[in-house]
């Protein structure tokens, strides 16, 4: 099984014509993809990376994951954008939400740092760790990223003088460059366990490398088939696949062709809450690769229903700018009945017998007839249920869409130069040395 793509319900706002205008476009982004002709071209290491994994590679990392096994109650990720939220998404989507660990007996506690500069958070993080035994794993091509810096700094602090420096450093994985940087030089001098960040792979494409591998190892998930079923998934999207048959293909055409329309902003929207990073997941991967030269489609989210009672009202009758991708799980894990109730106070007899999923399926149902009904274009993206193999295409599925979807758009999908801006401006602030002349000019602008 796969997961399913379906676009009819845009037929409304884009003819099967324009799709076909731009199946043709779509094709020659895919020839630069493969071909490695293209703007970005040195960050392609992702495109075909799911069926390059070595078995060395998964066996390393399981036998790492191992050594720490009733060892640690505790693992903190230190890593900021592509560095957190690949791995994040899919262990908030295949974790309990209600259990202490994760899936497995003995799988520590994943918890995240240096994706902000929360005081309290930090603060309130070292706290946590003083009553637990931990071990960190640190994210980070160069290691002078600001959040993860900091937080690695107090970190490794920390966990020096509970353990002393020999067993921490024991304790600490490094995800790096393989030979250079400030991260690579301190866990060579500190004799850090290491794994390669490849050069040839962005942050936000990441997932199926180490930085996203080894957190969801740790979190006591099957990685072997996370690889699976993005390996079926590149597979499935190859440049020689017909148009029709390509999902990555036919959902970059779509929402270019809904762009062209003005349908400038897209909503991610789950029925289930598993998947609210995901949604975070995909926001800095479409963001981060399409917002540039004053283009792009801008990425939101929503959760429903809860959104239905807030965001709801905006989607139905507001500004007609938008359109939405349903992801949609067609199997539960789990099965309640509704009950009866003698009293029926609340009037919910009607439903009594029926699973609670089956309510949720209506309400999907049921709301995007409506938004549809109310002008907003919908697609759907249907996973058969939410396990490792399932999320590892979904994942492959947006990372080969969403560079589909940038070269359609004219642009590089693989550099974000606008990051830089706000570094700049904080470097000034914080009087860095080398930034003397920015900081003269920004605080002349103050």
């Amino acid at each position: 099984m796969k997961i399913e793509l379906n676009i009819n319900k845009i037929s409304d706002f884009v003819t099967n014509n324009e799709i076909s205008e731009y199946s043709k476009k779509v094709e020659k982004s895919n020839n630069l993809l493969s071909n490695k002709t293209g703007a970005g071209s040195d960050f392609l290491g992702w495109h075909n990376l799911p069926s390059a994994i070595t078995e060395k590679e998964i066996t390393e990392i399981e036998e790492t994951v191992a050594l720490f096994k009733n060892k640690i109650e505790v693992l903190v990720v230190i890593g900021i954008g592509g560095s957190y939220l690949g791995a994040k998404s899919i262990i908030e989507a295949l974790k309990p939400d209600f259990q202490i660990s994760n899936k497995k007996p003995h799988s520590p506690k994943i918890v995240f740092a240096g994706h902000n500069i929360s005081e309290d958070y930090l603060f309130e993080l070292l706290e946590f760790l003083n009553k637990k035994s931990y071990a960190i794993a640190v994210i980070s091509k160069s290691g002078t990223t600001t959040e993860p810096a900091i937080a690695f700094r107090f970190l490794k602090q920390h966990i020096e003088k509970k353990y002393g420096k020999t067993d921490a450093g024991k304790r600490i994985v490094a995800i790096t460059d393989k030979s250079k940087g400030a991260l690579r030089k301190l866990a060579e001098e500190e004799s850090y366990k290491t794994f390669i960040i490849p050069d040839d792979v962005g942050g936000r494409y990441s997932v199926l490398t180490p930085v996203g591998l080894i957190p969801i190892a740790f979190a006591g998930f099957d990685i072997r088939q996370f690889i699976e079923g993005a390996k079926f998934m590149e597979q499935l999207c190859h440049k020689d696949t017909k148009f029709e048959k390509n999902p990555a293909a036919v959902y970059a055409a779509a929402r270019n062709a809904l762009y062209e329309k003005g349908k400038i902003i897209e909503i991610l929207v789950n029925y289930n809450s598993k998947l609210q990073f995901i949604a975070e997941w995909w926001k800095q991967l479409f963001g981060e690769s399409e917002g540039k030269e004053g283009k792009g489609i801008f990425p939101a989210s929503v959760n429903f229903t809860s959104d239905l009672h807030s965001m709801g009202q905006y989607i139905q009758d507001g500004k007609r700018n938008l359109f939405e991708t349903v992801i949609s799980v067609k199997q539960n894990i789990h099965k309640l009945i509704i009950p009866e109730d003698a009293a029926n106070l609340d009037s919910l007899n009607y439903i009594s017998g029926k699973r609670v999923d089956e309510v949720n399926k209506m309400a999907e149902l049921g709301t995007s007839i409506a938004h549809i009904d109310g002008g907003v274009p919908n697609i759907k993206i249907e996973l058969p249920e939410i396990n490792e193999y399932y999320l590892g295409q979904l994942i492959y599925f947006f990372e080969k869409a969403c560079a589909l979807s940038g070269y359609t758009l004219g642009i590089n999908p693989f550099d974000q130069p606008g990051v830089e801006d706000y570094k700049r401006n904080m470097f000034a602030l914080l009087k860095k040395p080398g930034y003397e002349k920015e900081t003269a000019e920004i605080l002349n602008k103050l």
